[in-house]
């Protein structure tokens, strides 16, 4: 409840309420409108095109359409209830309360301490990463996948699965009592999309002809394009998560670019040594496994942690869309866990490995005296994988008996989801 405080100081006695005594920085505040109109751009038009461009041409707008409508899905769950579950006040480390569902109890007034900026912008900040995470699961069921069931789904993901796990971790949860790290992002958003992507995959089964003939993207250019939004919107994603304009802000910028432009070099380098060709698709998709390795230590790390941290996750991202795949068989179509699944796994442990406290005194990682940290990171991975796994197959055969199965009908996968579910086309050549 607020409390009235007075305020000294002027002509004529001033009553205000306490949380209101709390001043706005306006510099935080900017940065902050800024790095989230970012982050919203990664989804609905970053991870649009470069899942869209990687899919076949039948089938672009669909998979466009999935990340398009994930984003305005997860904008309304959030505000309704999913917000309040992952920042409302906490329930025995797990879960956060409903006081503030449908935005109740918060007002333009209302001072989120970390960086004194409005509350309102924290609650729309976090959002678009409670949206692109939603978003990046669908990568890995394009091109088989019922639309309506692909919407309920991400309802009740974010609203069991996403919402509960931001809460352990960045709303005062029992990963965040254990001192588990997390920046930006890496079991909160890639962990927990890469992982729920396999779970998907491997119950909606493989495409009737993945393994049976080239499934070729329908344009390398707009997965390009999609990638450089990607890169862009990164910024604010994994700077923006500092919640302040300051020295840590600029260092996971810097961190950031680093971290991605290395991961590009390493997986064309792995690319052009195992097959003699360095592809544009390697390239772009190197620059995703850096940006996801070094969101949970963007804000810890420094130069030397963000090059050893890229060079690795290019390597890694190969190995699990040229490698892992086929040796398990499994159709993850646009590689959801080969590259963030496997590179959030990374860069959380990675984390507890290089996190240096002359770049903030909040995490001391292996390198600079505490092994510990490292353990607290993959207890952390832990609980990630093993929650989102139990609760994405239940969530997948709950959905489907309201929806009458995941999978559209042989005809309709044969001809395309464009046309079967949208009567409509990507391109009229």
């Amino acid at each position: 409840m607020k409390r009235l405080a007075f305020i000294l100081g002027t002509s004529i006695p001033t009553f205000v309420f306490a949380d209101e005594v709390q001043k706005i920085d306006s510099g935080n505040t900017a940065w902050i409108i800024v790095a989230t109109a970012l982050v919203m751009l990664m989804t609905p038009a970053g991870l649009a095109l470069f899942y869209g461009g990687m899919t076949r041409s039948k089938n672009i707008l669909n998979t466009i359409a999935m990340s398009f409508l994930a984003y305005c899905v997860a904008s309304i769950i959030w505000i309704f209830w999913g917000y309040t579950l992952a920042f409302g006040t906490d329930i025995s480390g797990i879960i956060g309360s409903l006081e503030h569902s449908f935005l109740m109890g918060i007002s333009v007034n209302d001072v989120w301490s970390t960086g004194n900026i409005p509350t309102l912008l924290f609650v729309a900040f976090q959002m678009t990463f409670a949206a692109i995470t939603v978003a990046l699961i669908s990568g890995a069921i394009i091109e088989r996948v019922k639309f309506q069931f692909w919407l309920l789904f991400a309802v009740f993901w974010l609203t069991f699965v996403y919402s509960p796990i931001a809460h352990w971790v960045w709303g005062g949860g029992f990963l965040s009592k254990l001192g588990a790290l997390d920046f930006a992002g890496g079991t909160v958003v890639h962990i927990n999309a890469g992982i729920a992507g396999l779970v998907l995959a491997l119950l909606v089964g493989k495409r009737k002809d993945y393994g049976k003939k080239a499934i070729l993207p329908s344009s390398v250019v707009l997965t390009v394009l999609g990638a450089v939004l990607l890169w862009f919107g990164w910024f604010g994603f994994n700077a923006g998560s500092e919640l302040a304009a300051d020295g840590i802000a600029a260092n996971a910028f810097l961190v950031t670019n680093t971290a991605a432009a290395l991961g590009a070099i390493s997986w064309m380098i792995t690319e052009w040594i195992i097959y003699k060709k360095p592809t544009l698709l390697g390239a772009a998709s190197g620059v995703v496994a850096g940006l996801v390795a070094i969101t949970p230590a963007a804000g810890f790390v420094d130069l030397f942690g963000s090059i050893v941290i890229g060079v690795v996750s290019g390597i890694l991202g190969f190995i699990g869309v040229f490698w892992l795949k086929k040796k398990f068989g499994y159709d993850d179509s646009l590689d959801t866990f080969g590259v963030h699944g496997l590179n959030g796994i990374w860069g959380a442990i990675a984390t507890g490995i290089f996190a240096n406290p002359s770049v903030n005194p909040a995490g001391k990682g292996l390198l600079y005296g505490n092994a510990t940290q490292v353990l607290i990171q993959i207890e952390a991975v832990l609980a990630t994988i093993v929650y989102t796994a139990i609760l994405t197959g239940i969530l997948y055969f709950i959905v489907s008996l309201i929806t009458k199965g995941a999978r559209v009908d042989d005809e309709s996968e044969t001809t395309g989801l464009d046309e079967a579910i949208h009567g409509e086309r990507g391109f009229e050549l």
